[in-house]
């Protein structure tokens, strides 16, 4: 029996988004999509499991101990009990959810938000539509083509959404290529601590894997944490992370700067190797009020304006660096150049020597905003040669043309990681510069004060120019008078 490939799991998935238009709004179609493919996956894992055991073990206790499954599909939870419902779908699959949850303590939460039981939005009859559509796919490991292929075809939907989604689609996923850039200029190892503060779906935890898998380490010995407001989006990204067969995080509901939930016994913020975000840019009701009173000390700089929180979600993203832990974290290009309350933010992080790098970005990157920004390194342990300088780069220019976005190519991303990692200037580029320069500016980062990207205008040859127009005044006159006497041969001019 040939197995499931990526591009058919991705065809069909994109299928049953189909089935939902009209229906829904297409910015709701991942909260049932997703929940649908989780509880296939989750019901054919376990039935391949059970099987397995019967067929060896010649017992069915495969079907009711716990103990053999990492997640354990009680009845009226399997696929097979909601395929044979034909009325009131929409709450048998709720039901199976509950069940999920009651009988898998790391599913708390993750399904109950999601409400199939509307019949206005989701009559029986598109449901036994979608629940057939979703039957004809086999999702145990045994019938698909390579290992991480649900986690794969998962972040595909996630992209396809977001796409559909327009200005919403920024709010929970940032561009792979934007996450594949910053996750290789931070470098995760084996054996580290990674925390995404403001995680959406989880893509930059994912990708923090990847880049540890593609350099020979195991990614087991990772620990990932994380922490996202939105519960809808809270769920995406503990799927995204089950389905990409990482079972061992910690990703925690509510607000990072308001609550943050990702602390120790003690009541102390946890301390991270890498800490990657992509916060809300210029977020104005970011918590100004709460910040005031912060018993974590994490606004020590000072305390953002109001109306942005940018350098809020910073210096929360320091406060949680250990000693030798460095970030990455997109921010619009304002955070660079503001005065006040931020030039004040600012002028302290370069002074501590805490920025190591400015890399611009080319605009229309992101989704629901067209505006450019820049990733931040900040590093608390730089080597010694990097010490009381920022590496400054534009990388503006170098993007390729997308339908609704701009798009980073790989070779872009090549020639950006390239230069951070030799750290030498690159004239109209990228450079290294002294503290020195920095402080003369005044603390000023923005980046066209440092690289200077205008093309030097072509010298003009006078005398060739006035020749040209010569002989163009010239040609001028012939057509002129040969049009002429066109015209007095027709008897238009005397």
């Amino acid at each position: 029996m040939s197995k499931l490939t990526l591009s058919q799991l991705e065809s069909h998935l994109w299928e049953s988004a189909n089935i939902l238009r009209g229906s829904i709004d297409s910015s709701d179609y991942k909260n049932y999509i997703f929940g649908l493919l989780f509880l296939k996956r989750l019901n054919d894992v376990f039935v391949e499991t059970a099987k397995a055991i019967e067929q060896e073990e010649g017992d069915d206790y495969g079907w009711y101990d716990r103990d053999e499954h990492q997640f354990f599909v009680p009845e009226r939870a399997r696929w097979a009990f909601i395929q044979s419902q034909t009325q009131d779908i929409g709450s048998a699959i709720n039901k199976a959810f509950e069940a999920l949850e009651e009988e898998n303590q790391s599913l708390e939460g993750v399904l109950a938000s999601i409400d199939f039981n509307d019949k206005e939005k989701l009559p029986d009859k598109l449901l036994l539509q979608l629940i057939q559509h979703f039957s004809s796919l086999n999702l145990g490991n045994e019938h698909l083509s390579e290992p991480d292929m649900l986690g794969r075809a998962y972040e595909y939907l996630i992209k396809q959404f977001a796409d559909d989604a327009g200005k919403k689609g920024g709010e929970f996923y940032t561009p792979s290529k934007v996450v594949e850039l910053i996750v290789k200029l931070i470098k995760p190892e084996e054996g580290m601590r990674v925390c995404d503060p403001t995680v959406g779906s989880g893509g930059m935890l994912v990708q923090s894997v990847d880049y540890i898998k593609s350099h020979g380490g195991d990614p087991r010995n990772l620990s990932l944490h994380g922490q996202e407001r939105n519960l809808n989006t809270w769920s995406i990204c503990k799927m995204n992370l089950l389905l990409h067969g990482l079972s061992d995080h910690r990703i925690e509901r509510g607000d990072t700067i308001r609550e943050p939930q990702l602390t120790g016994e003690g009541k102390e913020l946890l301390l991270y190797d890498r800490v990657i975000a992509n916060p809300p840019f210029s977020l104005k009701n970011w918590g100004r009020e709460e910040a005031e009173a912060d018993e974590y000390g994490r606004f020590r700089f000072g305390l953002p304006p109001k109306n942005a929180g940018d350098y809020g979600f910073v210096q929360h993203m320091i406060s949680t660096l250990n000693h030798e832990g460095k970030a990455g974290v997109v921010m619009p290009h304002g955070v660079l150049f503001r005065g006040g309350a931020e030039g004040k933010i600012r002028t302290g992080l370069l002074q501590e020597d805490l920025v190591e790098a400015i890399i611009g970005l080319p605009s229309n990157l992101f989704y629901g905003t067209g505006i450019p920004a820049a990733i931040l390194i900040l590093n608390r342990n730089k080597e010694e040669d990097k010490k009381g300088k920022v590496f400054i780069l534009d990388g503006s220019k170098n993007f390729q043309e997308g339908t609704n976005q701009n798009i980073l190519g790989e070779k872009d991303i090549t020639k950006v990681i390239e230069a951070y990692d030799s750290w030498t200037s690159i004239e109209k580029y990228c450079r290294v510069v002294d503290f020195a320069e920095i402080e003369e500016n005044e603390f000023n980062l923005n980046i066209a004060r440092y690289i200077d990207t205008t093309e030097e205008e072509e010298e003009i040859d006078i005398n060739k120019a006035l020749l040209d127009l010569e002989k163009l005044e010239n040609e001028r006159a012939k057509t002129e008078n040969k049009m002429n006497s066109y015209l007095k041969e027709m008897g238009y001019l005397g």
